[in-house]
Parts: structure tokens; C-alpha cells; sequence
């Protein structure tokens, strides 16, 4: 029964993720028409007078500099030293699911669909802001995409839910089989990893 209860708890969650979506779209569409700026083939183009009022605002770097925090300037190389790593992430989990998930008939995951890169196109940035807006977002853009292939890697190897909870499983996590269910492991194992195509857009 309790089982049960939380498979429904989990499609409501599916269903809400869903609506949530719809609902983040209609309100993008909504800013997009309050901002004055249209979005073509992932391209942002604002309005020529609102391109002039964000110029306004943009601080010179040479003031952004001069009046920085001392503890912000002084964190900024263990900041931009993390680049390194991520880079070496970036190529690692592509090359691996590039050879792997095609052997298993894993989809691949889009990287663009994860790393997204456009906050440098704002005039009223400096450049140090735009570079700073282009490390977070490639940054984050590569661990959600590290992620996405690694639960995707753990449904195909190891559909087994943990031994205590953790407060971030992503969402496949929940049609695994239940910690210590050896019977259920093997007799499922291949009727799970088959949920992996359904991943495929």
C-alpha cells in the first residue's frame, strides 16, 4: 500500500513538473513582450531603444573594479581555478556516453539542451559580468548535464533505490527496485532498463 502511495505521489510529480513547465514558457513569452525583446533560433534581439537604456546602465569596468569588494577580488582565482575540472568533466561524460550509451542503446543527452550561454548578450553587462555570466552558466549547464547522463547510467546498471533517503534523487530514481529486494532486482532488471527508451525525444 505504501508503495503504491508514493508511485502516485511520484506521477503527481511528473504531472506538476509538466504544468510547472507550461507555466515558466507562458511567462517567459510574457517577459519577453514586457522587456521588448524576441527570441529566434535561441537568439535574443531587443528593440533598438531599449538596446540604448540598457547601455546606460552598464558600470565601467574600471569603477566595477575599483569598487569591488576586497573578499570578492581576492576569491575570484579560486573561482575561475574551477574551470579547469569542469572543462575535464565536460569532455570526459561526453566522450563516455558518445562510446557507452550507444553499446547500450541509451539515448544520448542533448548537451544544449543543459548548457545554455546567452546572459553575455546583455548590453547593460561589462565584460567582466559578461564573463562571469558565461563561466555560471556553462558551469551549471555542465553538471546538469553530467547528472542527466549519470541517472541515466544508474537506471541501465543500478535500478536500486538507497538505504536512506537523499535530498536530491533525480526522477528516475523512483521506479527502482527497493533496497535489499534481490529478487526483485532480478527479475526487473531488464523490464527497467527498457523505461530508457522511453527517454528518447
Amino acid at each position: 500500500m505504501a508503495q503504491s502511495k508514493i508511485d502516485q505521489l511520484l506521477e503527481n510529480l511528473h504531472q506538476l513538473q509538466t504544468q510547472l513547465e507550461a507555466e515558466v514558457q507562458t511567462l517567459l513569452e510574457q517577459k519577453q513582450a514586457q522587456f521588448k525583446y524576441s527570441l529566434m533560433k535561441g537568439r535574443v534581439t531587443f528593440e533598438n531603444e531599449i538596446k540604448k537604456l540598457h547601455k546606460a546602465q552598464r558600470v565601467n569596468i574600471f569603477i566595477y573594479v575599483f569598487t569591488a569588494r576586497l573578499g570578492h577580488l581576492v576569491s575570484a582565482p579560486f573561482i575561475y581555478s574551477l574551470i579547469v575540472p569542469v572543462i575535464l568533466l565536460d569532455l570526459a561524460v561526453t566522450s563516455y556516453q558518445a562510446i557507452c550509451f550507444r553499446i547500450y542503446a541509451i539515448p544520448l543527452v542533448k548537451r544544449r539542451d543543459y548548457i545554455v550561454i546567452d546572459r553575455h548578450r546583455l548590453v547593460y553587462l561589462n565584460y567582466i559580468e559578461k564573463m562571469n555570466c558565461v563561466y555560471c552558466g556553462y558551469g551549471n549547464g555542465v553538471l546538469d548535464y553530467a547528472r542527466e547522463i549519470t541517472a541515466r547510467t544508474e537506471l541501465y546498471w543500478c535500478p536500486i533505490k538507497h538505504a536512506r533517503l537523499s535530498r536530491a534523487s533525480h526522477e528516475m530514481s523512483g521506479n527502482f527496485v527497493d533496497y535489499g529486494d534481490a529478487e526483485a532486482y532480478r527479475s526487473n532488471l531488464e523490464s527497467i532498463r527498457k523505461q530508457i527508451i522511453e527517454l528518447q525525444d
